[in-house]
Formats: C-alpha cells, structure tokens, sequence
C-alpha cells in the first residue's frame, strides 16, 4: 500500500494542531493557579517570587523532559519563560493590579 505523502502530512498537522490547542487550555489552567498564588501572596505579603522554589521546578522539569525524550534545555527555556509570566502577575497583584 502507497501512502499518500499530502495526505500523511495533513494527517499529522491535524494532530499537531489539536496538540497546541491542548497547551493552551492548559496552560490557561495553570496560570488560573498561579493567578491564585499571587492573589495569596499580595494578601500575606508575600514576595512575588521564590527562587528556591523555581530551582526545583527547573530540575523537577529537566528529569520530566529527559525522561520523555525532551530536550531538556528546551523544557528549562520553556518553563523559565513561564515563570518570569507568573512572576510579573504576581508583582501586579502585589501593586494592585489584577495581574494581567
């Protein structure tokens, strides 16, 4: 059997597009979280970030990615972009904004 190679490349950019839509939504859950721990953390006083915190999420991360045959420089990237996000909603909270 021949395979089609439009077809093949239809099929798999299907895939990828329902892939990214997953991000998103994810994401969108974990920053309706984070938005939560920076609510608490204007509440309490708290400072805007924890960079022991954020050292163990980048490790935590990096075993992730090897583990499923990531790059884990990538995964670290990827996750340190996250963070400065958070962390810039946090100090918005921490300002009296909604921290958007």
């Amino acid at each position: 059997m021949t395979i089609d190679p439009q077809e093949r490349l239809n099929e798999l950019r299907r895939s990828i597009d329902n892939f990214d839509a997953a991000l998103i939504h994810i994401l969108a859950e974990r920053f309706r979280c984070t938005q939560a721990v920076g609510q608490l953390k204007a509440e309490f006083d708290m400072p805007p970030a924890d960079p022991a915190r954020e050292k163990r999420q980048v490790e935590r991360l990096r075993k992730l990615a090897e583990e499923a045959d990531l790059d884990s420089d990538f995964a670290e990237a990827f996750l340190n972009f996250i963070i400065k996000e958070v962390i810039r909603h946090h100090e918005a909270f921490r300002h009296g904004a909604n921290g958007k």
